[in-house]
């Protein structure tokens, strides 16, 4: 699993060295900056996607734990790197995933970024599960997974889905399109109680927006928003048994 990190840290040699490690020993850490101080810090973390942060407790103007405080709602991970053992407290209490002590053990860094690993790893898996919907629990709504959370929509404003390689493009009834990180046979999958009709390769409609459909060897079905999607031949009994 490819991590997004930054490393904050105000003393040049000391990046250098880290960064050397992470490249050289922990391959799935991609480092997209550098800090030397907490504003520079702050910027990074506002404009990237990050998975883990390497921070040094003792910088100028303000420290770790000033940023953190800066930063507010903290959606990664924070691995302290400090040569000072005394901040063990504080990093516990600012929910630090590893404290690791200059100089850095190889052996210690590695352990750390797989420690982060993991948890991102489980992180991960538990948003994909929330995505198929639990119709005993949230019935007709599904959750489309976004990078600060999820969004939920009710099944009954979705007009169709359509593939583009490993995404899906979700099209709703008030003309927004969500795009989400999964195929549309996983989509497929989560809707399979929703009056949802697999029409062809690339298409997935709902069934009670169709107000049309014109005949063919697969023919063509049209939608209420004026859509109107092919139907292939291997489709058409399927689709058409709802119509019955």
């Amino acid at each position: 699993m490819k991590l997004n990190a930054i490393i904050v840290e105000d003393e040049e040699n000391s990046r250098l060295i880290l960064r050397n490690y992470l490249t050289k020993y922990c391959p799935n850490i991609s480092i997209l900056g550098e800090a030397a101080n907490v504003e520079e810090a702050l910027v990074l973390i506002r404009n990237n996607d990050l998975d883990v942060v390497f921070l040094d407790v003792e910088m100028p103007y303000g420290n770790a734990f000033d940023l953190l405080d800066k930063v507010g709602d903290v959606n990664f991970e924070t691995i302290f790197v400090t040569a000072y053992n005394h901040y063990a407290i504080d990093a516990l209490n600012a929910h630090a995933s590893y404290y690791l002590m200059k100089p850095i053990s190889i052996d210690e860094l590695i352990k750390a970024v797989d420690y982060v690993t993991e948890i991102r790893t489980k992180e991960d898996a538990l948003q994909d599960q929330v995505l198929v919907p639990k119709t005993n629990v949230v019935s007709g709504k599904i959750t489309i997974p976004q990078q600060d959370g999820f969004e939920v929509i009710e099944t009954v404003d979705i007009m169709y889905c359509k593939a583009d390689d490993n995404y899906t493009e979700i099209y709703l009834n008030n003309n927004k399109k969500k795009l989400v990180s999964k195929t549309l046979k996983y989509i497929e999958e989560s809707l399979k109680d929703s009056n949802f009709a697999r029409v062809h390769k690339s298409y997935l409609v709902n069934v009670n927006e169709i107000v049309k459909y014109v005949k063919g060897k697969g023919g063509s079905v049209v939608l209420s928003n004026g859509k109107e999607i092919m139907v292939s031949a291997s489709k058409k009994s399927d689709l058409l048994s709802y119509f019955k």
